[in-house]
């Protein structure tokens, strides 16, 4: 039996999107979108904040939950 480990080096390496031409050029894209809709729209986007904060606080507590709380115990 041949217990080697197979090391192809001939195999496309997998790399992040933002690392490719095309990928920097569309994030690139993005940002600028993001700015020029942000600097349009900051009375919009301003007046939200609060509102935006306190939304915050109940979505953190739906997906923020990842077993870091271990049972507990009473203590007498």
């Amino acid at each position: 039996m041949d217990h080697t480990a197979h090391n192809d080096s001939s195999a496309p390496k997998a790399t992040a999107p933002w690392r490719r031409p095309w990928g920097a050029a569309l994030l690139m894209v993005v940002l600028i979108a993001a700015f020029f809709v942000l600097r349009e729209h900051w009375g919009h986007i301003a007046g939200s904040w609060p509102y935006l904060l306190l939304l915050a606080c109940p979505v953190m507590h739906l997906f923020h939950r990842h077993g870091g709380h271990g049972p507990r115990t009473e203590k007498e």
